[in-house]
């Protein structure tokens, strides 16, 4: 009698094992489920802000593209300025000097002692104060 007892015992217990791995399988198949429905709903989330973000970033490309070709060709127009107005300058102290060659001497000798005063003035106060 207690084979027969042990046997439907057993039976019950491996009933019960499989009856617990069957529920195991089966809470694993609904999680991944889950899961795999949660992955796609924020593929799709991901999906629609890069469709919504992708005319802003290429509209925010076009205006720095044009920003930067404007300040370019703005640098451009104001070296061609000054490459001018120096020329002018240039020109006119050349006229200046060739009109006028003793008072032009008189004027460079009278700015280069000015330099001259700075630069002593400015280098004697940086000894003084010890820098």
């Amino acid at each position: 009698m207690t084979t027969m007892t042990h046997k439907p015992l057993a039976d019950e217990a491996s009933n019960i094992a499989d009856h617990a791995a069957d529920t195991a399988s089966h809470a694993i198949r609904s999680t991944q489920s889950v899961a795999n429905a949660a992955f796609d709903r924020m593929n799709d989330k991901v999906e629609v802000a890069r469709d919504r973000a992708s005319p802003v970033v290429d509209r925010w490309t076009s205006q720095a593209e044009t920003a930067v070709r404007r300040s370019v060709d703005a640098l451009r127009d104001t070296t061609t300025q000054l490459r001018d107005q120096a020329l002018k300058v240039s020109d006119a102290t050349a006229g200046r000097v060739r009109d006028e060659p003793l008072k032009s001497i008189l004027i460079a000798a009278a700015a280069g002692a000015a330099l001259v005063a700075l630069v002593n003035l400015f280098s004697s106060r940086t000894r003084r104060d010890g820098r």
